[in-house]
């Protein structure tokens, strides 16, 4: 029975963060080749692309632990655009606690002491790319949200026809 109980656990915890993780995997993969794009006559990154889908369970977890957190529906009654502001920039704090303890472990798991922090953060991951990355996460937290807080005033039905439906395309136009 108690095995049951965590299957089912487990089962509704990855259905509920696998949107999250698949539209991640799809935006850091991107970030990920538009970084190479730009970088591809200095360096050569082969293997970042599964590290951009191990990132995006990091930030599928960071946002099932962010939904978890009582105040995160503190303006739901507000103009949409307040909850999907505040709900990303929540997403995104918790996101931006996740990497930097990720790189704290790193740090102390390679034997570090706590004075070089700063010397190894600087030759293993500098501010400018942890601040770049962060933009990205944002701005995708922009439209992930959006979507999700889209999907909850429409009905994931509704929702879908407005968007992939030829009968919503040809509406617009002859209200025009």
């Amino acid at each position: 029975m108690k095995i049951s109980r965590v299957f089912t656990f487990i089962v509704r915890e990855i259905e509920e963060a696998l949107p999250a993780i698949i539209f991640f995997a799809v935006g850091f993969s991107l970030i990920e080749l538009t970084t190479q794009l730009f970088l591809d006559a200095y360096v050569e990154r082969a293997f970042n692309y599964m590290v951009a889908v191990v990132a995006a369970l990091v930030v599928g977890k960071a946002v099932l632990v962010a939904n978890a957190l009582p105040f995160l529906r503190r303006f739901d009654s507000a103009p949409l655009v307040v909850p999907i502001l505040f709900k990303s920039a929540v997403y995104w704090f918790v996101v931006f606690v996740f990497r930097m303890l990720e790189h704290l472990i790193e740090y102390s798991s390679s034997g570090g002491r706590l004075g070089g922090i700063r010397e190894y953060r600087e030759t293993h991951y500098p501010w400018s790319q942890f601040a770049a990355v962060q933009i990205w996460i944002f701005t995708l937290f922009l439209i992930y949200t959006t979507a999700a807080e889209l999907i909850a005033v429409f009905g994931k039905d509704n929702f879908m026809k407005v968007f992939f439906s030829r009968g919503f395309a040809s509406a617009r136009a002859s209200r025009h």
